[in-house]
């Protein structure tokens, strides 16, 4: 039997920065817990990240990646069913990379490479809904006004940017861990999407209204 390849430190570092950083909130992470819980000297810590902020940004590198990836789905949304699944797949991102959320305004404070960093991802989710949005009025399953359409799709990915954060408010206690992530990603898929109702074709709200019931005990917790 052929033994696996040992994975590099580097990456080892990373793995459990981001367990930690996500389990208690980046502020609470120190470089010296880190490097106690890989096992490691801190000066081994400190040869491949020099600074925590490095540590930030290479995480946030890996994030903004796959973000940048999964937007460009939003091209191939036509109807309530794939908007559902662009948007869960969205927050399953999101959460996998929750420390940046929970953390946000902290980070921004602190960080000016994401502070410059966010802005463009924020665009970046704008533009990618405005686009899911034109794709499902191309195919009949949306009638929004042209001039509402700038205000919805931002309203969208304020839900989608701070729901979390919501969550977290809500039950700060349970709210971020593991056995509470499906509900608090069915519950903001919903609520994202329910800022279309209004301008759904009825068959497809009634479809969302399916959705939801379907997914509900789940997102009950």
């Amino acid at each position: 039997m052929v033994k696996k390849a040992p994975r590099r430190t580097a990456e080892r570092i990373l793995e459990v920065t981001l367990d930690l950083f996500n389990r208690f909130g980046e502020p609470n992470v120190s470089t010296t817990l880190i490097s106690a819980e890989l096992r490691i000297s801190p000066g081994n810590l400190y040869y491949h990240y020099p600074a925590k902020d490095e540590l930030i940004n290479a995480l946030f590198d890996r994030y903004e990646r796959s973000l940048n990836e999964l937007l460009g789905a939003a091209d191939g949304v036509r109807n309530v069913e794939d908007a559902w699944f662009f948007m869960h797949t969205l927050f399953e991102l999101i959460w996998q990379y929750r420390f940046l959320y929970r953390d946000l305004n902290d980070l921004l404070s602190k960080n000016r490479r994401l502070e410059t960093a966010f802005q463009a991802i924020l665009k970046n989710k704008t533009r990618a809904v405005r686009s899911m949005l034109d794709g499902m009025g191309r195919n009949d399953t949306l009638h929004i006004d042209p001039r509402e359409l700038e205000a919805t799709a931002t309203s969208m990915v304020v839900v989608l940017t701070y729901w979390l954060s919501f969550e977290y408010v809500r039950d700060p206690r349970r709210a971020l861990e593991p056995d509470s992530a499906q509900a608090a990603l069915l519950r903001g898929a919903h609520h994202v999407l329910n800022l279309l109702m209004p301008y759904l074709e009825a068959e497809q709200r009634l479809h969302l209204l399916r959705l939801v019931g379907a997914y509900a005990p789940q997102a009950e917790g």
